[in-house]
């Protein structure tokens, strides 16, 4: 890796090169053959000075240790141990993330102390152990790892399907799509010979504003649905518009006539009204590199496993799996519930907390050699959209998820019934209620853990201003105004409420005279229970609700005006406090036996 500079070969592993510095106290990767030998302050960094003073590879130990005193120094030499020592883990997480200044050196009673259990349990980005790389790239010996990262990832161009900043401060949507391509020594009988790949396995993952929580949902490969039209961008920087087909399988909207992870994107948001910000793209050999890095993961299976098809043998009970066998357990439709992609899916996501789990392990975070095996993989596999194309940026986007207790991840599936148009279903399409509760709650930022978060609704009176009897959707009379930024709201809303909530008394006021950023519904207090009824209907806030003080009159009607929250006719703007009934989830955190 850092042959060119040093003389040595390319072969060096640089996780084999940790060694103690008896003059700093600290761990240092070296990046030669000189191991073992006591180094010189001016031929390394150390690990902890690396990440403090900006990735210089040359900085001062003794710089540091001059801070703490004239007598300092001398007690390190004193409590240095013999023999080899594991590098700790800590160290590096806390180097990469900047700091306080060189830190103490540890004293023999330091050394001794256990480290502390913290029940906090950071998530990972686990398409592929980018923290990883996060927490190898804030060692010493940064900026070779960094260039020899960097040089692994692959990126993709996808215009205005993703946002040009790498983190927001609200929401982030990240779109993970891991595809049937053929790639790869002993692939060859995985996907369709010639594809570039499609969405064979996709989860949208979603993070909350204030990072406590996040919901990555699955969307079904078989999903039919309409494939919007996208832009894909061109090796000679010109751009192919491809048009969308309605009733397609959501797999085609990768891979299928030229479209890009962009056209992904576009599906996904045209479908749930969120717009994804990134996306992270792996294919077969992914799996089979990573779980091979983090030395197998943990699966359960609640009876014995032997298909055919897939060569996937596994006892009953608790087991270990990497490489191809990993592969076929989550390729393997014949194993499971009622052989659907459905049960594939829920196999998919137990696996993926497993993974989460291990990758956090301290096994896993105290192994240096483990984490650069982990960090290289990861960043080979993976495919993303440029405004996250560099080590820098991914290790930015893993630092901000990384701020999410794993309990608080929340694995579901989109909630999808059997396609009406098939005499003998075998596609699926998305539940009219259900999936739209769930998106709701989504594009709402509500939690589906039980974690505590930022009030979102009003206090008080304000919110007891949705409590009460409802008007029979009827007797509702309503006038709807375009206060928002998508043209013609009113006019759908109207269409919408009339032909589906059954309003027959709304009408189209067309454009409000001034945009407004919140939806509002002005009511009389005679007219509350009228407001009631369309505050359920559209997911309204209850601090959308403005009460007058009189009375209204004869057949005078409410105003509804739509702000830039309205997300188009029969979305709705703010979803339930809980998901809808039936959904099955599962926490990151905890393991499930598959059936």
């Amino acid at each position: 890796m850092d042959a060119h500079s040093r003389g040595r070969a390319d072969d060096i592993d640089p996780a084999d090169q940790w060694v103690l510095n008896p003059n700093t106290g600290n761990y240092e990767l070296r990046l030669d053959h000189s191991a073992g030998e006591s180094s010189s302050p001016s031929r390394t960094a150390t690990a902890e000075g690396t990440g403090r003073r900006g990735g210089s590879r040359t900085g001062s130990s003794r710089e540091g240790s001059g801070r703490r005193g004239s007598g300092s120094r001398e007690r390190e030499r004193d409590e240095v141990p013999d023999g080899p020592r594991q590098v700790p883990g800590q160290r590096s997480r806390r180097s990469s993330q900047g700091g306080r200044g060189a830190a103490e050196p540890p004293s023999a009673g330091r050394r001794k102390r256990k480290p502390q259990k913290t029940r906090k349990k950071k998530a990972l980005l686990w398409t592929g152990g980018v923290m990883a790389f996060v927490v190898v790239a804030g060692s010493a010996g940064a900026y070779a790892l960094y260039q020899k990262l960097n040089g692994n990832i692959d990126a993709i161009d996808v215009g205005d399907a993703g946002s040009k900043n790498v983190v927001t401060d609200g929401p982030m949507n990240i779109l993970i799509i891991g595809t049937d391509k053929r790639t790869g020594k002993g692939n060859e009988g995985y996907g369709d010979k010639g594809s570039e790949g499609h969405a064979d396995t996709t989860i949208l993952f979603h993070v909350s504003e204030d990072r406590t929580n996040a919901t990555a949902m699955s969307i079904p490969r078989d999903l039919m649905t309409e494939i919007p039209e996208c832009e894909t961008k061109n090796e000679d920087g010109t751009t192919t518009v491809i048009p969308g087909t309605p009733n397609q399988r959501f797999n085609t909207s990768l891979g299928q006539n030229g479209r890009n992870p962009g056209c992904t994107m576009k599906t996904v948001e045209n479908i749930t009204g969120l717009k994804p910000d990134h996306f992270m793209m792996v294919d077969f050999n992914a799996v089979k590199s990573l779980t091979s890095a983090v030395g197998g993961v943990k699966v359960c299976m609640a009876k014995p496993i032997d298909d055919p098809k897939s060569h996937l043998k596994l006892p009953q009970g608790e087991s270990k799996v990497q490489g191809e066998q990993a592969l076929a357990l989550l390729r393997t439709r014949d194993s499971f519930g009622n052989r659907s992609d459905l049960d594939r899916i829920k196999v998919q996501q137990q696996f993926l907390g497993s993974m989460i789990r291990e990758m956090k392990s301290s096994d896993t975070l105290t192994n240096p050699k483990k984490l650069y095996s982990l960090a290289d993989a990861a960043t080979k596999a993976l495919t993303v959209d440029t405004a996250i194309g560099d080590a820098k940026k991914l290790m930015t986007l893993a630092e901000e998820i990384g701020k999410v207790d794993t309990k608080n991840i929340s694995f579901l599936t989109m909630p999808v019934i059997d396609n009406p148009a098939e005499p003998k279903p075998i596609t699926v399409v998305v539940d009219p209620v259900k999936g739209e509760q769930l998106f709701a709650m989504m594009r709402s930022d509500t939690s589906l853990t039980e974690v505590k978060q930022k009030e979102k609704a009003a206090k008080g009176k304000q919110a007891a201003l949705l409590k009460g009897p409802k008007a029979e959707a009827a007797d509702v009379r309503v006038d709807v105004l375009n206060g928002g930024e998508i043209p013609g709201a009113a006019g759908s809303t109207v269409t919408w409420l009339q032909t589906v909530q059954g309003v027959p008394k709304s009408t189209n006021k067309a454009n409000a005279p001034e945009k407004i950023k919140k939806t509002t519904l002005e009511y009389a207090p005679n007219q509350a229970d009228q407001a009631r009824a369309l505050a359920e209907m559209m997911g309204l806030p209850a601090t959308a609700m403005k009460q007058g003080t009189a009375d209204a009159e004869g057949l005078e009607a409410m105003v509804l005006t739509l702000g830039a929250d309205f997300k188009g006719a029969g979305q709705l703007i703010t979803g339930p406090a809980k998901p809808p009934k039936d959904i099955e989830k599962a926490s990151a955190d905890k393991a499930v036996c598959a059936q």
